[in-house]
């Protein structure tokens, strides 16, 4: 990791850049494989499937043998944590389902608002280098609770044409039954436009690789809405001596593990602070199955080490971070400094894995600086809000002349008359 001590302001611009990868040809390679899937169907799945999975697939579609062939491959214990898991999400996102009240703004003039399922969703989830079946908790529970009336899952198959059974097991835990072995931008484009086999959906939902990432971008001109922009993982910290370093190094490289363009960040108000998480992050880094994309992740990453700890928490809400630590004395006091990020883990014992997996909170949350205007995944993000108005004769009374001089102003004059002509009738009353 890159160490820099007690920065200028002037640096920190640059010092809360992400990191850039090469992405040439990125958007033509995206817009061809969403044309061609939205020409050809099935069939430029099928190519696909043999270009970037290596394997041959005769369908599509999970069938519901292999579903049920993948809940004895799953161990009761693991079983066990993922329905403590989805339990926990329940309890958090149901809590999120609140009524809003019918207001009377003026005598006659009522007006309410009602959150309405999406019908149509689909959810991507990652299958590559890791298979996060946990995604598709944070995603199939919040459906459900919003009541969606159609949810389903791409996802992309192994050399095999499998599924791991990992996500086909949490899935059917979920009730998502339809799952497909679509991964990559031709998912997206598949979600997007429907095939013979896959359906359109209203909204999609879930990370992805650039690829994926960049064709979410891209659908939304085709009237599909996407939960959010997003970009690699990331990580930042605020610790002070009270912190342990043990647990900030591996908190560090728990968010390193996740892809080499992932970024984890240090904040700290002391120097030998700084050092002993460093020397912990060596040590801890040479026992991970993932090293080799740890390192990758950590060349650029850094630790900066502030004069003060409201230093870090300005330079934080600056950097916007998809997670943030806090592992400061009396890290709650700290909260109100908060202005930019998409989850807060508070104290020592609040690692970021609690909320990747069973804290209850979602983990699909705004990256690349996005939590600055986007909110992570929860109940709404299933729902729109649809607003209702009930105007009596008393309410076209009180409101109809402030509505028909503003409507004569913005020379609009058939709306004034939709007014006037209501406001003649009562007349005769």
């Amino acid at each position: 990791m890159q160490k820099f001590l007690f920065p200028e302001n002037s640096e920190w611009n640059a010092l809360a850049r992400r990191p850039v990868f090469e992405k040439e040809q990125l958007d033509d390679v995206v817009s061809q494989i969403i044309e061609n899937v939205k020409l050809n169907g099935d069939k430029a799945l099928f190519e696909y499937s043999e270009q970037f999975d290596n394997v041959k697939l005769e369908t599509v579609e999970v069938s519901a043998k292999e579903i049920a062939e993948a809940r004895p491959l799953i161990l009761n214990d693991l079983a066990n944590a993922i329905l403590l898991a989805k339990r926990n999400i329940e309890k958090f996102h149901a809590s999120q389902n609140i009524i809003e009240p019918n207001v009377e703004t003026m005598p006659g003039v009522h007006c309410s608002r009602k959150s309405v399922a999406i019908e149509k969703v689909g959810l991507y989830i990652p299958g590559g280098s890791a298979p996060l079946f946990s995604t598709v908790l944070m995603l199939a529970v919040p459906a459900q609770l919003a009541g969606c009336s159609e949810i389903i899952i791409c996802t992309p198959p192994d050399k095999t044409g499998k599924i791991h059974p990992a996500i086909l097991r949490t899935a059917a835990m979920c009730g998502v039954t339809k799952i497909y072995k679509v991964g990559g931008a031709q998912a997206i484009a598949a979600m997007t436009f429907g095939t013979e086999t896959i359906p359109k959906v209203y909204k999609i939902f879930g990370p992805g690789n650039q690829f994926v990432t960049k064709a979410k971008e891209m659908v939304q001109n085709f009237g599909v809405a996407i939960d959010m922009p997003a970009g690699p993982s990331e990580v930042l910290i605020i610790a002070d001596t009270s912190g342990i370093p043990e647990f900030v190094a591996a908190d560090l490289l728990s968010q390193a593990e996740h892809g080499a363009d992932s970024q984890a960040i240090l904040l700290t108000d002391n120097e030998e602070f700084a050092e002993a998480v460093l020397e912990k992050i060596t040590v801890q880094l040479q026992v991970l199955p993932r090293k080799s994309i740890a390192e990758k992740a950590l060349a650029h990453s850094r630790v900066i080490v502030f004069d003060t700890l409201n230093d870090c928490f300005d330079f934080s809400n600056l950097y916007a971070p998809e997670h943030l630590i806090i592992a400061t004395e009396n890290a709650e006091k700290y909260l109100s400094k908060i202005k930019n990020a998409g989850s807060v883990f508070v104290g020592n014992f609040s690692c970021e894995s609690a909320g990747d997996y069973a804290s209850g909170t979602n983990h699909t949350l705004p990256t690349n600086g996005y939590a600055r205007n986007y909110s992570g995944v929860s109940l709404d993000s299933f729902m729109k809000k649809i607003t209702f108005q009930h105007v009596s004769k008393q309410g076209i009374m009180n409101i109809g002349k402030a509505i028909e001089l503003m409507a004569e102003t913005e020379q609009l004059q058939a709306h004034k008359n939709a007014v006037t002509v209501r406001l003649n009738s009562l007349k005769h009353v």
